[in-house]
């Protein structure tokens, strides 16, 4: 079977009693249909009337990168979803434009996270370094690049520039129009292996499937001229299988990215330098403010600290607490409705936990 399954896949199949079910795996959501591979070839599925009530109770959707159990209904191509595989990533932020904690998968099963900006007027270091928490909570690899380089002349000022504020994170400047940088992102897509796209509308995550593909499959469009922006050509996501073996998941331009959680631990990674240097500041709950003693303003007044990155710090700090506080009062209210039925509730880890008793 193509499109990713391997021994381990095998084996998470055979630890149950599958019955007549077949293994398949989404390489499209629309919604209510979705698009799945299957050793039969590609066919439309829908979830069985069970899962559907079952997502009453909090379990989540099918999402483009799962493993499921089908039932294949003869002579129709099509089937029916009973169950979705055990994931081994879930890249995730939080839904948009909802007043509670929900969780809106991107794609799930993912080894590697490209995280693609743009070297025009969308070029944002600030906003790279959310994606940057995404990734590392969703327990995937990421990999940071610089699309339209025929568009910057200070591309290697910009590379480098990304390289400080994501050590250790592999940094590469391409150019689809100009085949620049294709041999080491090809590198990535070794045969079985997913890699998924994501960034700001605009910034050429479907030029670079074009591009890697070697086709003009994914529809593409120009940007605004007036603010660098894009206009959502992919309005969903989807899965492609790759001349080289490997697999590419194409997703919708973001405008904004909202963190769901930090399970991960993705902030502190992510921010690790400032965390070391505020071990140093005068009191052990230093906030970073206007506290006496702060080692890390003290960095910042040197130059070793970007005063940005500082803010951005505190920013998505803020951000990840305040959801967290939206998500206990969610779990609260699902305790007082019914304590019988709730669903074992995951928990945040202690180093947030302790944030916020911190902040009172």
């Amino acid at each position: 079977m193509q499109y990713g399954w391997n021994t381990n896949w095998d084996h998470e199949w055979s630890n149950e009693d599958r019955g007549l079910h077949k293994p398949g795996r989404i390489i499209a959501d629309f919604g209510q249909k979705y698009k799945i591979y299957t050793d039969e070839g590609e066919i439309w599925g829908e979830m069985s009337g069970k899962m559907k009530h079952a997502l009453q109770s909090g379990s989540t959707n099918p999402a483009v990168g799962d493993w499921v159990a089908l039932q294949l209904l003869e002579g129709e191509g099509r089937g029916i979803i009973h169950g979705i595989l055990n994931r081994k990533t879930s890249i995730s932020r939080q839904k948009a434009g909802t007043g509670s904690a929900q969780e809106q998968l991107i794609a799930t099963n993912v080894d590697i996270l490209f995280l693609v900006t743009s070297l025009n007027d969308d070029y944002n270091p600030r906003r790279m370094e959310r994606y940057l928490i995404m990734a590392w909570n969703s327990g995937v690899n990421p990999v940071i690049l610089l699309s339209k380089a025929d568009l910057c002349d200070d591309a290697d000022i910009k590379a480098a520039e990304m390289e400080m504020i994501a050590p250790g994170v592999p940094v590469h400047v391409v150019s689809a129009l100009e085949n620049m940088g294709k041999e080491a992102v090809i590198g990535y897509l070794q045969e079985g292996v997913t890699v998924a796209l994501t960034g700001s509308s605009g910034c050429g995550k479907s030029t670079i499937v074009n591009w890697l593909s070697e086709s003009a499959g994914q529809r593409t469009q120009g940007i605004r001229e007036d603010d660098s922006r894009g206009r959502h050509t992919t309005t969903h996501r989807e899965l492609f299988l790759l001349p080289q073996g490997g697999l590419m998941v194409d997703t919708p331009g973001m405008r904004e990215l909202q963190l769901y959680d930090d399970d991960g631990g993705g902030w502190e990674q992510v921010f690790a330098d400032i965390e070391a240097i505020g071990e140093g500041c005068r009191f052990a709950d230093c906030q970073h403010k206007n506290e006496a003693g702060c080692a890390v303003r003290a960095a910042v007044e040197s130059g070793e600290v970007d005063g940005k990155r500082l803010q951005n710090y505190l920013k998505t700090q803020r951000e990840l607490m305040f959801q967290m506080r939206k998500e206990a009062r969610a779990e609260r209210k699902i305790n007082r409705k019914d304590r019988s039925t709730k669903e074992p509730v995951r928990r945040k880890s202690s180093f947030w936990n302790n944030r916020i008793h911190d902040e009172g």
